[in-house]
Formats: C-alpha cells, structure tokens, sequence
C-alpha cells in the first residue's frame, strides 16, 4: 500500500507544483496581453457577476464542507469539497477569459474606501495565488485517502481559500458601479 502511494506521488506531486506554478504565471501573462480578444462576446459586466456568484457560492459549500466533517460525514463533506473545486475551477477559466477579452477596469472609490479595497484587493491576489497549491495539494490527500496528511493541509487550506472566496464577492461589491 505504502509502495503504492510513493509511486502515485512520484506521478502527482511534480504535476501539482508545475501547475501551481504555471496557473499563476499563465493568469499574470493574460492580465498583462497587449491586446484584448473577445472570445464569447459578452457584456463586461457579464463576467464579474458569474465570478461573484461562483466565489460566493464556493464560500458557502465551505462552510458547509467544513460542518459536514465536523459532524463525521466524510461522504458528503468529500462531495460538497468536489464541487467546490469545481466551481473554483470554473471561475478560473471563466477570469481568465474575461481578462482575454476585456480591458481592466480602475477602481473609482477615493478616500477610505479606495484603502480597504486596495487591501482586500491586494490580499485576494496574492492569496489566490498561494491557495492552488494548498488546493491541489488537499484534494490529493484526501483522494487517496490519505487523512492524516489531508486533516494538516486543509486546516491551512480552508481558512485561506474561504478568505479568497468571499474576497472575490467584496471584490465585485466594490466594482460594480464601474462596470
């Protein structure tokens, strides 16, 4: 069992750090293209809508993950973790498309308010970025049925992706009136 498991980490492992990697990388490039190509021609504020549903809708099956574990129902816990993922996953195609196709849009709030979004901004990026890792690191865990290591990842894992779904919604809050 255990000879099974090192051979499927020598496989997993290296996939789960190039893609950590790349996911960031590849965002951070689209964010930057010199140019725009709308792929789906959809209204702008389309995308940051569907983003704000998909991060507030990933926040609650969170919650909800984590009291179905809580209650020792791992069954429904792992479920309601698989969607999750799926509708983080789905966001993360759905803003990298919207980035493709649509210019950034500038925050207009001035005095205090333009300092918290900026914080909750900056925090929700830098922290989207850390969280995939952490993410493909504890769905793998618990996959495998490696609880132990899954239960001292996910207590990392869910704290920080929980602030970086319910951010993305305070995210869209904040832009709205300039969409």
């Amino acid at each position: 069992m255990e000879t099974m498991q090192k051979t499927r980490d020598k496989i997993f492992v290296p996939i789960i750090i190039v893609l950590s990697v790349l996911i960031p990388l590849v965002v951070f490039i689209l964010l930057n293209l010199p140019e725009r190509y709308d792929l789906l021609g959809l209204e702008l504020g389309t995308y940051p809508f569907f983003h704000a549903v998909l991060n507030g809708t990933t926040a609650i099956l969170l919650v909800i993950g984590y009291v179905l574990i809580k209650q020792n129902k791992p069954n429904l816990h792992k479920n309601v973790m698989i969607t999750a993922f799926c509708l983080s996953s789905i966001f993360l195609v759905s803003y990298v498309l919207s980035k493709i196709s649509n210019d950034p849009v500038p925050y207009g709030g001035e005095g205090v308010l333009r300092y918290i979004y900026f914080f909750i901004l900056i925090t929700h990026i830098v922290l989207s970025a850390i969280i995939v890792p952490l993410v493909l690191f504890t769905m793998y865990r618990g996959l495998t049925k490696e609880y132990i290591k899954h239960k001292k990842i996910a207590k990392y894992t869910f704290p920080i992706w929980l602030y970086v779904a319910i951010t993305g919604v305070l995210v869209y809050v904040f832009m709205v009136p300039y969409y």
